[in-house]
């Protein structure tokens, strides 16, 4: 099926804006939900926001609701995640997956690590106040 390769990361300064992106491969279709996930060191893996592969909805906690955007770009074959107004705690290690599911579910439920299979790499950021 092929890989998730995610670009976009680096040192950014409170208050900025970014956008990552996922090359998603075969991914961006109704049999899979697409995710970004983040982890900060001694932190469990958390999601920050989810698309449906076929149908394109979209998802993200209300932690982040304000501030998250989330974008699948079929032409291509891209997810971005737009995150604003960064703050320190917005550091971490933040990941694409996919994990298999159908049109009719799309991302429905599926919030925890466990229900994706394919992983990026990840690509750090960095956020100072």
């Amino acid at each position: 099926q092929g890989q998730l390769v995610e670009s976009g990361g680096g040192r950014f300064q409170a208050g900025q804006s970014l956008i990552l992106s996922c090359a998603a491969s075969t991914y961006l279709s109704e049999n899979f939900c697409l995710a970004w996930f983040r982890q900060a060191p001694g932190e469990d893996r958390e999601v920050v926001a989810t698309l449906a592969g076929g149908r394109l909805a979209t998802w993200w906690p209300d932690s982040v609701a304000d501030r998250v955007t989330i974008f699948g770009d079929e032409a291509k074959n891209t997810v971005d995640l737009h995150i604003n107004s960064l703050k320190p705690e917005d550091t971490a290690m933040y990941y694409c997956a996919a994990g298999t599911s159908d049109w009719w579910t799309g991302c429905q439920g599926l919030t925890t690590p466990e229900y994706f299979s394919v992983w990026g790499r990840g690509t750090q950021v960095t956020v100072s106040s």
